[in-house]
């Protein structure tokens, strides 16, 4: 096999050298542009985890690197005048050049032929030259081969908000440190490691806007440093910043970070009378941002997954299929993180609220990949220290923070955890029955702090289905007060929360487990909307409501909102997500309305804001009221993260006490990007942006996420459905997780029913 490397960087060079390990007959080749000892950047960061990958996939090679790394288990953050510090979290740096150097040294040492100072123009031409079988696109980020067959590869490069420079310094760092300064533009952020006994890596980054604000894309390259140097001097004892990009110009030498993602990694191309793959590895496949210190991971264990798919498939096409197949999964979730990481980078400003402590958490787990538990597994002490901090309290052990009390308005909270509401379908001409009584009391017996009812029509052509529940009259009242009294009855302090919306345009449809979302056989009702927009191709085009519909409908509200406080509901919510009747005003996608209601998001969210606020000076005023809204409509021309920030302004100025932050069903249309704590993120953007508590709901599936959510400040609550579903008292089983642990929590944390599982727990484990 005649395999051809055109990039010799980590992937290239790590790929030759396994697969000649792998074959010693084949005839491998590695051009590389540059000169053997010519690189840019400074150091690059692996975790302990990818040199474990290392040591399996060759161990000469990996006992090289690992002999040359750097190793620190601490991260230090400073900001606003202080600093925090915790270890265990197991980092090794060494220089990219070093790093190269190893694998050159190896590749020599195996037979790998390494082609230097040649400048590959036309990779096809250097194919035939070679005789290549196969081709590994290794040529990084600005890969000519992507570009050149970019129709089969189809990458998508988002430009991120921010510009960074990667800069040297010969301060050594004993910690993976992280320094904020702000300035009167705004927020610059330094990221720096040691790598060798006497440098570090230095990374400056900061919103583009900020950069410009300061006049950096004027600099030359040395102002631009010296600028640097003054705003970071004290971290650098005097050390200058030194910057080994001299071959770019004035001010490029600041980029901004360039996440690609590939549809496809393989293109076929005939070159000698044969069938040729072209193959993208490393950067020219993908890219994550250097804030999870990801970009070589990848490349080398690109390497490791081609090279093993060969060994493993002796057909190379399937081989190669695989590669695709596994490596793009990977990849796809190391991006997912990087993104989350990347949007806590660029938004610093967001989090300068926060207390150092708080502030420390927050970038430890941006990400999404690091938990509380596992934060303690890394650092058991600082972790203690810090959950003592956020309780408030001197009692040791502090509580978790999923059974921190929450007090809003008048109403105390036990805990942070809320069951979702979740449809059932079990109503009977919009009464709830003893189903209901059944479902929600097991859960309100099941440790959680307030439990939602699912969403209740203010009149009988609001019910999404034939099946849903209903607050108009006053039997139903009284059915829903028999719920919500046997749940303040037996519940150990648990809250019950009403959640009123209207169908909308997703109304008179069948049943959740006949068919979802599509029209009644028989005897549909019709049907009202912003629009005269349906919900889908096989939805009923609903009629765009007038004044004397708005009207109307805005007093049915007001009706069941009395009628939930006549119930001794101790929660309300209103519903404006999801494509239903209020979501319908709110997105761009099913408003097209030309009067006050449509055009701007602010004209958009009018009607929603007046049935609002009908409803609040409905409800008591010692009792809270959140709004669930979709956060991004997962479909273009619809609503996104930023919307959904004015949207929450909006309903805060109004009254609104929380939002509850879900996303998507706007459309048919939509493509949510899932994963585990999705929508997460924005709920922490709108808590932190807008200055309004929220509700987090969405695969939160872990009592680790709840923890980790509460404790970095990205939700005020948790809302649990499905893992409820499956176990009503999930919180009093998951607290018992927790507290088996030999844990004696002070008793104000802990309920009588809470004891009993505690000791219950204790005794399975003896």
């Amino acid at each position: 096999m005649h395999i051809l490397c055109l990039g010799g960087g980590p992937a290239g060079l790590y790929f030759a050298l396994l697969m000649k390990l792998q074959d010693p007959a084949s005839q491998v080749t590695v051009v590389e542009r540059n000169r053997p000892f010519d690189t840019f950047g400074w150091g690059v960061v692996l975790s302990d985890q990818t040199l474990d990958n290392l040591r399996a996939a060759d161990p000469v090679s990996a006992q090289l690197i690992g002999d040359a790394f750097n190793h620190w288990d601490n991260v230090e953050v400073f900001f606003k005048g202080r600093s925090v510090r915790s270890g265990g979290h197991g980092f090794c740096g060494i220089g990219r050049k070093r790093l190269l150097n190893i694998l050159q040294d190896r590749c020599i040492a195996l037979g790998v032929d390494l082609v230097f100072e040649t400048e590959v123009k036309n990779d096809q031409a250097m194919a035939a030259k070679y005789q290549a079988d196969i081709v590994i696109a290794s040529d990084g980020l600005n890969s000519r081969i992507r570009n050149r067959y970019a129709d089969t590869f189809k990458p998508d490069i988002d430009l991120r908000a921010c510009r960074f420079v990667w800069l040297g310094t010969h301060k050594t760092f004993d910690a993976f440190t992280f320094a904020f300064e702000q300035t009167e533009h705004g927020w610059f952020a330094a990221h720096a490691y040691k790598f060798d006994d006497n440098t570090s890596t230095f990374i400056v980054e900061t919103p583009e806007a900020v950069w410009k604000a300061h006049g950096l894309d004027q600099m030359s390259q040395e102002e631009g440093i010296a600028f640097c140097e003054k705003l970071f001097a004290k971290y650098l004892d005097g050390n200058a910043l030194m910057n080994n990009a001299t071959h770019v110009r004035g001010s490029a030498i600041w980029i901004r970070f360039p996440r690609v993602v590939c549809e496809r990694w393989v293109h076929q191309e005939t070159i000698g009378g044969k069938q040729v793959p072209i193959v993208l590895m490393g950067d020219a496949a993908h890219t994550a941002h250097f804030s999870i210190g990801s970009g070589t991971k990848l490349a080398l264990e690109d390497a490791i997954e081609l090279s093993q798919c060969f060994a493993q498939t002796p057909e190379p096409s399937k081989a190669l299929e695989t590669y695709e197949a596994l490596r793009s999964v990977e990849v796809l979730k190391i991006q997912n993180a990087a993104r989350n990481s990347t949007e806590w980078f660029e938004n610093v400003d967001r989090y300068s609220g926060l207390d150092a402590e708080q502030f420390f958490y927050s970038l430890l787990t941006r990400s999404q990949r690091i938990s509380h538990e596992n934060l303690r597994v890394r650092d058991a002490s600082w972790l203690q220290g810090y959950e003592l901090w956020l309780a408030k309290s001197a009692d040791k052990p502090a509580p978790p923070p999923m059974l921190l009390p929450l007090k809003v308005r008048e109403l105390q909270l036990k805990n942070r955890i809320v069951v979702s509401p979740m449809a059932t379908y079990s109503a009977n001409d919009g009464l709830p029955q003893d189903f209901h009584l059944v479902h929600l009391g097991a859960r309100a017996l099941g440790g959680a702090a307030m439990v939602f009812a699912e969403m209740t029509a203010p009149c009988p052509e609001g019910r999404i289905t034939p099946g849903c529940p209903g607050l108009w009259n006053e039997a139903q009242m009284l059915a829903w007060k028999r719920i919500v009294d046997f749940a303040h009855r037996s519940g150990e302090g648990v809250a019950m929360g009403m959640q009123l919306g209207h169908s909308g345009p997703k109304g008179s449809t069948q049943l959740g487990w006949e068919a979802p979302d599509e029209p009644l056989p028989a005897g549909n009702w019709p049907l009202l909307a912003a629009s005269a927009v349906p919900y889908g191709p096989t939805n009923a085009a609903p009629a765009a409501m007038t004044r004397q519909d708005m009207d109307r409908i805005k007093a049915q509200f007001v009706a069941s909102t009395r009628y939930a406080a006549q119930a001794g509901f101790d929660w309300l919510e209103l519903h404006c997500a999801h494509g239903y009747l209020l979501s319908s005003f709110i997105t761009p996608l099913t408003n097209q309305r030309t009067d006050d209601y449509g055009g701007s998001l602010e004209n958009r969210c009018r009607y929603p804001l007046e049935v609002f606020e009908a409803m609040r000076a409905a409800w008591p005023a010692h009792l809270p009221m959140s709004v669930r809204i979709s956060a991004h409509d997962w479909a273009p021309g619809g609503n996104t993260a930023d919307d959904a920030v004015e949207i929450a302004r909006l309903f805060k100025a109004a009254g609104c006490d929380f939002i509850d932050v879900s996303s998507g069903q706007t459309t048919r249309a939509a493509k949510p990007v899932y994963g585990r704590m999705y929508q997460t993120p924005f709920a922490d953007r709108i808590r932190n942006e807008v200055g309004i508590q929220t509700i987090a709901v969405g695969a939160i599936s872990e009592v680790d996420h709840v923890n980790s959510i509460i404790a970095a400040g990205r939700a005020d609550l948790c809302a649990i459905a499905r893992p409820h579903l499956a176990d009503p008292a999930w919180t009093l089983h998951e607290a018992a997780k927790l507290q088996s642990r030999a844990v004696d929590w002070p008793r104000q944390y802990l309920s009588g029913r809470d004891q009993l599982y505690r000791e219950l727990s204790k005794q399975k484990q003896a």
